[in-house]
């Protein structure tokens, strides 16, 4: 139905490379007074897209079961709309489906929906406030990660944007202040910070942050995000600090098979991102700390989880022409630095978990090929040592996963 929705739009809608609206105005209200129905369907956008996936692994499930001739369990389909009822005012959402794996089947959720009024609006300057569902600004890519033709390839580099815990990075309920600046000669700087109640009801950001034993549920409380991006007048370099001060409750389950108290997790990444921009390369690289605590479970195995993580990729992207894109990357995760090849964990494991489980390095290469300004092609493959990024509910025995494998992607994506 969606798809039937994406055609039939289609011919009426103008195809947009810009998703925010910033620039779109409302001529016909010279005053604070609300729209007419005339105007409001004037200054409505609606845009949306659609992609489909073949992923094939050597070893290991990413997104289905693909170890075994691959298949077409990655698909993504968006509707958005952008209405500016007065001339500061701002309603924005997004209904997203999405098939990847046992976690995501495919049922239509909210991605982002929000309004957005401007306080202070100048030439140069503005100042703002959101509030609803929004998207958590951190990095280069989350914002805009969940459609095809904004990402540098297939799969982000899972050592900064997890698709094992996407529902919970990607978007949270929050109130967010907003301001940008820019100048001519110096360039732009634009600040985020924002108040937020983290969305983690799903099983595979559950298992990702307990482990599968505890059939209890976590809970949102009140968390942090902030970021600052600054861009030279010609956006040749871009810089961004970001920071998330992330806090959920956990409340034990009735068939817990350990004796664990009501606790809290407490994670708190800090992300720097770069790049260098010219009219044939881009290069990007991100770096991430990210600060683990658990608390109060009054259960030793849980309490003493106090470790940071790390992660870093670099990146370059080759444009040969207006139609073809090619991709190296070299992404680097370790689940706790003081240990980066696992083997303090899996010695301590009564399980038997194996090191690589605590690990991920990743070598990338993917070709784009814009067929038109709307359809897209991508082809990636990747060579993999470690699987601490692979979702623990399509992977749920780590026995039985691979230290060394590869993955193979295809993807035709399209947009209006």
């Amino acid at each position: 139905m969606l798809v039937f929705i994406l055609w039939a739009y289609s011919p009426f809608v103008k195809a947009q490379e810009k998703t925010d609206g910033s620039n779109v105005e409302n001529k016909n209200s010279a005053s604070s007074a609300w729209s007419t129905a005339k105007d409001l369907l004037d200054n409505l956008q609606i845009q949306g897209f659609a992609s489909q996936a073949f992923i094939a692994t050597s070893d290991n499930d990413v997104f289905g079961n693909t170890d075994e001739g691959g298949g077409f369990g990655f698909t993504e389909l968006g509707l958005n709309a952008l209405l500016r009822p007065l001339p500061r005012l701002q309603l924005s959402g997004q209904m997203l489906s999405r098939r990847a794996g046992k976690d995501n089947n495919g049922t239509p959720r909210l991605d982002f929906a929000f309004f957005d009024y401007r306080l202070y609006s100048h030439e140069t300057n503005q100042f703002g406030i959101r509030f609803g569902r929004l998207k958590n600004p951190f990095g280069f890519y989350n914002d805009t990660r969940d459609v095809p033709f904004t990402r540098p390839s297939i799969l982000l580099p899972q050592s900064i944007y997890f698709d094992r815990t996407r529902n919970v990075g990607l978007s949270a309920d929050s109130i967010q202040f907003y301001g940008e600046t820019s100048d001519a000669q110096w360039g732009d700087l634009t600040i985020q910070f924002g108040i937020t109640r983290p969305i983690v009801d799903d099983r595979d950001t559950e298992i990702s942050l307990l482990g599968s034993a505890l059939t209890g549920g976590l809970s949102p409380d009140v968390s942090l995000i902030g970021r600052g991006l600054y861009e030279t007048p010609n956006k040749r370099f871009r810089f961004a600090v970001s920071g998330v001060w992330f806090n959920a409750d956990y409340k034990p389950g009735a068939n817990d098979p350990i004796p664990v108290s009501p606790g809290s997790i407490q994670f708190s990444p800090i992300y720097i991102s770069a790049q260098y921009n010219t009219e044939r390369w881009s290069l990007t690289s991100e770096y991430a700390l990210r600060k683990f605590r658990y608390s109060n479970f009054d259960f030793a195995g849980l309490d003493s989880q106090d470790f940071y993580g790390e992660s870093f990729y670099f990146q370059g992207e080759y444009r040969f022409n207006h139609k073809w894109e090619a991709l190296i990357r070299y992404d680097v995760l370790y689940t706790n630095r003081s240990d980066r090849d696992g083997s303090e964990f899996a010695a301590a494991s009564i399980t038997g978990t194996p090191a690589h489980s605590r690990f991920a390095k990743d070598l990338t290469v993917g070709l784009r090929w814009n067929i038109t300004p709307r359809i897209m092609a991508r082809l990636e493959y990747h060579r993999i040592n470690g699987t601490a990024w692979l979702a623990p509910l399509d992977n749920p025995d780590p026995l039985d996963t691979s230290k060394n494998w590869n993955l193979f992607a295809a993807q035709l994506s399209f947009r209006f």
